[in-house]
């Protein structure tokens, strides 16, 4: 049975992460379980954006992702998405993962670079199932990043 763990605020200094919602899986739909951050400068509580990450393996985490982000416009390139990832990952560290996928459209140059900011590699580009969510809403391609997280 899956216990969500005690990660509520996180920070590296400059950026927090505070928690927002513990998302419970549903099977059924075969979603995991989530983490939902907001994220802000440090010691602020003005948001500048937000992220979650979500704990386990299946086909809607290979290809919607582990951690997904949105960094508010005004705040955007200064790499704070990147950094955000940074210090989410020690949750799925906690929950025993040995890597992280992160996704996006292949034209979404911004988050390609954040991918790699965050020491993601390419591993590949692929069509989405007809099945598949995004598909259903017009995606038809997702860039796979993976990062090895005991490298």
């Amino acid at each position: 049975m899956f216990q969500f763990k005690d990660f509520d605020f996180l920070t590296d200094g400059e950026i927090d992460l505070k928690i927002e919602d513990k998302i419970p899986p549903n099977e059924k739909k075969g979603y995991v379980p989530a983490y939902k951050y907001r994220i802000t400068m440090h010691n602020s509580n003005e948001s500048i954006g937000n992220i979650d990450i979500r704990i386990g393996y299946n086909e809607n985490t290979y290809y919607g992702g582990n951690i997904g982000y949105r960094i508010e416009e005004d705040y955007r390139g200064n790499n704070y998405a990147a950094k955000a990832c940074k210090i989410i990952k020690q949750i799925a560290i906690a929950h025993g993962m040995d890597r992280l996928i992160i996704t996006c459209n292949p034209n979404n140059f911004p988050s390609r670079m954040t991918c790699e900011k965050a020491s993601l590699k390419l591993k590949e580009i692929v069509d989405l199932p007809l099945h598949n969510d995004m598909y259903q809403k017009g995606e038809r391609q997702e860039c796979i990043y993976e990062w090895i997280l005991n490298e």
